[in-house]
């Protein structure tokens, strides 16, 4: 396709590739956090070993709308340029979180990245180390048809293995919020009406006891705010901010009535005392969430009990 007809402009996607090439004998690399008996650590996790394989970077040049996304731009490649290209995505809609990687060195989705937010001018250096990414200056200036964007550089969700490609392995983190029991253990009494009749198998609330809880509810556990982070490193030992804001989701319910078993479970070591309140956490969680401010309560709660 032309990149001079209407309405379309070109664009540089430079994606950080890897073919793994499994082999014995080297350890996963960690957190300087991490401990043989860290509670959220699998047994398992430092005995897994990170693929060794062929790493490289490839360029591919497209014709693009400003508008359109950067998995739209991936899905191109992969339907008419290079099949072999890896990455993971589901609904496309910024629902299901499994498209996360990092862009230009920050961590985010691709469903919701527009072209016109993230392409750079070839030669704009970007930092693919996305927890370390603390500002843009950059300003996109509104594209002409037919003009080059620039580039936009993807890898793999920091923080965590990479499987192929652009397809992180975040079992760890997944394993981590099972670990802390992510559902309502409540009574089991029910709504009843006047005359004793069941009325609901819903527990009431009034909207301030829903307002504690009600926008953590909106996690979608896509990795986001773990690549940000500093001290996280693919669950060897830090829990990390994504099980911290599941944990915080059922200890702000007023209908759950595990609160003190939950604090307990991450009252610890690798726990919520590694968090070193850098906040970095916070800057593109895609539903809004500022992970980092919830963590800071959630740390002032452990305090005051």
């Amino acid at each position: 396709m032309n990149g001079k007809e209407n309405g379309m402009n070109t664009v540089t996607l430079r994606v950080n590739r890897f073919t793994p090439r499994p082999e014995r004998g080297r350890e996963r690399g960690g957190s300087p956090f991490a401990r043989k008996s860290s509670p959220f650590g699998d047994s398992g996790a430092s005995a897994r070993r990170r693929p060794r394989g062929k790493q490289w970077v490839q360029e591919y040049t497209l014709s693009v709308r400003p508008e359109d996304t950067v998995l739209d731009c991936l899905l191109t490649i992969k339907r008419t340029i290079d099949p072999t290209l890896a990455f993971r995505y589901s609904c496309g809609h910024g629902i299901c979180g499994s498209d996360a990687v990092a862009i230009n060195g920050t961590p985010t989705l691709l469903c919701t990245a527009m072209v016109r937010d993230w392409a750079k001018p070839a030669g704009t250096q970007v930092d693919n180390e996305g927890f370390r990414h603390t500002g843009d200056d950059f300003q996109p200036v509104p594209a002409q048809d037919g003009d080059d964007l620039g580039v936009i550089e993807l890898a793999a969700l920091p923080g965590f293995p990479v499987r192929r490609d652009l397809v992180a392995d975040i079992d760890q983190m997944l394993d981590q919020i099972k670990k802390l029991k992510p559902y309502l253990q409540a009574n089991d009494d029910l709504v009843t009406t006047e005359d004793g009749k069941i009325d609901a198998f819903e527990y009431l609330q009034n909207p301030q006891q829903l307002a504690k809880y009600e926008l953590l509810s909106n996690c979608i556990a896509c990795g986001t705010c773990e690549g940000s982070c500093p001290v996280y490193a693919g669950g060897e030992a830090f829990i990390g901010p994504a099980a911290l804001i599941a944990a915080s989701r059922f200890i702000n319910d007023s209908r759950d009535m595990q609160t003190a078993a939950r604090m307990d479970a991450i009252d610890s070591a690798d726990g919520i005392a590694a968090c070193q309140s850098v906040r970095a956490c916070s800057r593109e969680c895609p539903r809004g969430i500022d992970v980092g401010e919830e963590i800071w309560q959630l740390i002032a709660q452990i305090k005051e009990r």
